[in-house]
């Protein structure tokens, strides 16, 4: 071999050794890239998950009230302090980060009765007007599938106004307007969408609201459940803008989940179902929203039923309803945004309870004779 042929070879496994070790600091910077990659979603998920527990009550049931002295001249990390050694925040960073993301300020010396079922809007509140929460002088319960009609009446019997009065307030678009411009991230336009029945269906949140002056008035006793609402939702947001849905479709699927389950267990596989046919283009065909359709409640819901002309009516229109049906709890809520992946197209509620999930039409008329038509 020649001498130029010896250099022409040698320069050219140099290059071979410098593509190969290339090679190798590539595979090395695309491992590394992939393990920042998992850690950061990793940290990501489980600070968002912190934070959302942390801006939660400590505890929603216990509304005996602790003794809280707030001294002349303390600081927000002061004031964070003493609220969780008293056990009336989870954490005290994330109360300063909420305050200061929130540019919350103006909170007054006192001596306060603070509640670990507190939301953290209402502590803030109290801090800043000076207000002492005293005792209970009247409570509003709101069942998880409520619908507007019953939960107003259930603010006429404890409010001392009328259910006509309560109804008209909440379908009142002043009083809407008013939570818009509070709550914008909630609620949204999509409120006022065709063929809606009640604009603020689905946005009064399931829960137990405490009150403590004997004539509040009915515009404060309303926005306390919206503001729940939106204090439930908020955290979801991101989750709701990957997946492309508002919070108005969000909240409607939640409702058929809410009026469809009967355990905790089956909502993950309800809401499975429902986005199946959403996919496939079949209709819903969900007996509630013929029942919200015909305004009533019953029992059963027979074959003439399910011909109401309505746009609630998925047996005959695709797709979700206009609206929420009811107002969901947080279960229905996560399970909307967390269907179980499964082939379900089809499901019944027995009646000791149980939901069987078929993924045929005939597997489902079997399951409907042996459980419902034969008995």
């Amino acid at each position: 071999m020649s001498e130029a042929d010896s250099n022409k070879h040698s320069i050219q496994n140099k290059l071979l050794e410098k593509q190969q070790e290339a090679k190798v600091i590539r595979k090395i910077v695309l491992v590394i890239f992939v393990v920042i990659v998992i850690l950061m979603t990793g940290l990501i998920g489980g600070g968002y998950l912190y934070i959302k527990s942390a801006l939660q009550p400590v505890d929603e049931k216990d509304k005996n009230a602790i003794n809280v002295n707030i001294p002349i001249g303390s600081s927000v990390s002061t004031i964070a302090a003493i609220l969780e050694e008293k056990k009336i925040i989870k954490d005290e960073k994330v109360f300063k980060y909420y305050v200061k993301f929130k540019n919350e300020s103006g909170f007054q010396a006192g001596n306060y009765k603070l509640t670990p079922s507190m939301e953290i809007e209402d502590i803030v509140a109290s801090l800043k007007s000076g207000k002492v929460i005293t005792d209970v002088v009247f409570q509003i319960s709101v069942p998880e599938g409520i619908q507007i009609r019953d939960i107003a009446k259930s603010i006429a019997k404890h409010s001392g106004f009328t259910e006509k009065e309560v109804l008209s307030r909440m379908n009142n678009k002043e009083f809407i307007a008013m939570m818009q411009k509070k709550y914008p991230e909630t609620i949204t336009k999509d409120i006022y969408g065709q063929h809606i029945k009640y604009p603020l269906e689905g946005y009064f949140y399931p829960a137990t609201y405490p009150f403590y002056e004997k004539k509040p008035s009915l515009d404060f006793i309303l926005e306390e459940m919206i503001k729940k609402t939106h204090t439930v939702v908020f955290p979801y947001l991101p989750q709701l803008e990957e997946k492309k849905l508002s919070v108005h479709q969000f909240l409607t699927m939640a409702s058929l989940i809410e009026e469809e389950a009967t355990k905790s267990v089956d909502r993950n596989k309800i809401s499975s179902v429902f986005y199946n046919r959403i996919e496939k283009k079949m209709p819903l065909q969900t007996d509630p929203t013929v029942l919200y359709a015909l305004g009533e409640h019953k029992d059963r819901v027979y074959y003439k039923d399910l011909e109401v002309k309505s746009p609630y009516n998925t047996y005959k229109v695709k797709g979700l309803p206009p609206g929420p049906i009811a107002n969901p709890g947080d279960q229905s809520m996560k399970a909307a945004l967390e269907p179980e992946k499964t082939d379900f197209l089809y499901f019944l509620a027995t009646k000791k309870g149980e939901v069987i999930f078929t993924k045929t039409l005939e597997e489902h008329n079997k399951a409907k004779a042996e459980h419902i038509t034969n008995k």
